[in-house]
């Protein structure tokens, strides 16, 4: 056991290591039929080396070792796992062209090649968070009886999703993990990423989007032009990278394990629908974090160790529980939440709540108010609507006060009075807004707030959708209807706190600014301000629809 691996699993809470001895074998070459060799480090407690045993395999397109190494596969094989951690085409030695989210064939070649391998037998597992989980959805469909076990952290069986939520281009998160991936082979990389994330604030705003890549990376990026080019997800490109259809079909048990503020969460949740409608062995796990939480992390090793023993081992001694959805839910005591087990995700039969904007900025928990009225703003696409915190790749604070968002001309909100007894939602809100619009090409920002008594608003969960002709329904006198689904949530407000919904036409640069010309991303020629009305009252009742709760 390195001392850096024993810092790990005490932050961790792992279990005691089963072994202190620990072998690694670096660069096995894994050969695929068209010629590329695709490097491979295998892990394996030193005691049973030369015993043929299960494996692990994780897939990545960021390296074999230090973080990765450690996390995957030092961690695992201390714990009697063995583990082989390959480089995807491409990248860290592994030849051929890196060709981000084609994992299919790679990954299924790449099985074959394990089952040939002396020191394998029986059961397969694979491991991984982000990129690592959707190369496990790449292969699982197809993979064979011997796959046993998947454990999947934040992440998807397809990215289109996240990569163009709600119509706009996700362009925070895209940006950064482009620099990333750009910079994470050169020399002195921990010192290049850091450079290169430092400078994207200032890249956001240049136009057009189209040479974004240009501009923080030096070169053009053939990945990041085809996705512009391609931006819907029946576009060939996206197909070949969208493995949603096969989830059902995945035999293996799965380990889902994402938080309520991850940039994947709500097709994570899709997944775990899929395979619970195909009355699959799933597991969803959802705690109070982000993306690159510390405390993901955590839970992704302390879980998948328990997952993969369970499957692959028969050892079911570190599994907590037995119920197939674990949450955590925010707004709580102890600080952070309480952890609740369900039967279901969306809990079932949970009902759902509707609060209706009203004038003065309220919002009403009986009936729309009967009077018609509406809240106008202006969007300008040169001086766009800011993100404040919300799901992206890199979250620092993902949730904040919104205050100062609040305070924009170009925001409005909808409080409800003072709670006089705790609200939970649970499941999944959504808004049905009708508004009317002076271009036909606008977005909509909708996000839930939860006021305290000294003003502090901090959100919980949002979403966007871009408006387009055709996208949504336009009545006869220009009244838009726009739906749409927010992120899930699983929030306590506490009695005395408010809700708050909170409504903009933009959230750059977690998304791409709308330039209210209808031009396709990449392709601006010209920025167009756009005025918004969103109605209220009777005649057209925009609505926030929260869970009720579940349990």
């Amino acid at each position: 056991m390195s001392l850096a691996s024993a810092i790990v699993a005490r932050r961790m809470h792992l279990p005691r290591a089963r072994t202190r001895a620990v072998v690694v074998e670096r660069d096995l070459r894994v050969p695929m039929n068209d010629g590329a060799v695709l490097l491979a480090d295998r892990w394996v407690p030193r005691d049973l080396r030369d015993t043929p045993q299960p494996t692990v395999l994780v897939r990545s397109p960021y390296g074999r070792g230090q973080v990765f190494g450690l996390l995957l596969g030092r961690l695992l094989a201390e714990r009697g796992l063995q583990v082989v951690i390959q480089s995807v085409r491409g990248t860290f030695g592994s030849t051929g062209e890196f060709s981000p989210f084609e994992e299919r064939e790679d990954g299924l070649e790449t099985l074959a090649w394990l089952r040939e391998q002396p020191w394998h037998r029986g059961r397969i597992g694979m491991a991984g968070a982000s990129y690592l989980g959707l190369v496990q959805w790449a292969v699982a469909p197809e993979a064979g009886d011997d796959l046993a076990a998947l454990t999947i952290s934040v992440s998807a069986s397809q990215f289109h999703g996240q990569a163009y939520a709600g119509g706009s281009l996700s362009l925070e998160s895209s940006g950064s993990w482009l620099v990333l991936v750009a910079a994470q082979e050169r020399r002195l990389a921990p010192l290049q990423m850091a450079r290169a994330l430092r400078r994207l604030p200032a890249l956001f705003d240049d136009a057009p989007i189209s040479e974004f890549d240009a501009r923080a990376t030096g070169a053009r990026v053939d990945w990041f032009q085809q996705a512009l080019a391609n931006p819907e997800r029946e576009d060939d490109w996206w197909v070949r990278r969208d493995f949603a259809v096969g989830v059902g079909a995945v035999r293996a048990p799965v380990q889902l394990i994402g938080g309520w503020q991850d940039i994947f969460l709500p097709w994570m949740c899709e997944d775990f629908a899929a395979l619970r409608a195909a009355g699959r062995e799933a597991q969803l796990i959802i705690g109070p974090w982000s993306h690159g939480s510390p405390g993901l992390a955590a839970a992704g090793v302390h879980e998948g160790v328990a997952w993969l023993r369970a499957h692959l081992l028969g050892d079911e001694r570190m599994l907590r529980g037995r119920a197939p959805v674990r949450i955590c839910v925010t707004g709580e005591r102890p600080p952070g939440g309480r952890w609740r087990e369900l039967a279901d995700w969306p809990p079932p039969g949970a009902g759902e709540r509707r609060l209706w904007p009203g004038p003065d900025g309220t919002l009403r928990e009986d009936t729309p108010a009967p009077e018609a009225g509406a809240a106008g703003y202006r969007y300008d696409p040169s001086r766009p609507t800011p993100s404040l915190g919300g799901p992206v790749l890199l979250a620092r604070e993902p949730v904040t006060d919104n205050r100062p968002l609040e305070a924009r001309e170009d925001v409005v909100t909808f409080t409800s009075a003072p709670l006089a007894a705790p609200r939970e939602a649970i499941g999944q809100a959504r808004v049905e807004l009708r508004v009317r619009a002076s271009r036909p090409f606008f977005d909509l920002f909708a996000r839930v707030c939860d006021v305290s008594p000294d003003g502090l608003s901090r959100n919980i969960c949002d979403a966007l959708a871009r408006v387009a002709p055709g996208r949504f329904e336009q009545d006869a006198d220009g009244t838009w209807t726009v739906g749409f689904d927010l992120w899930p949530m699983a929030h306590r407000f506490a009695a005395g706190q408010r809700i708050r919904l909170l409504i903009a036409s933009g959230a750059h640069p977690r998304y791409a600014r709308n330039p209210g010309t209808g031009e396709p991303p990449g392709a601006e020629t010209a920025l167009e301000a756009v005025e918004i009305e969103l109605l209220h009252g009777a005649a057209h009742p925009s609505v926030l629809v929260l869970p009720a709760g579940g349990g």
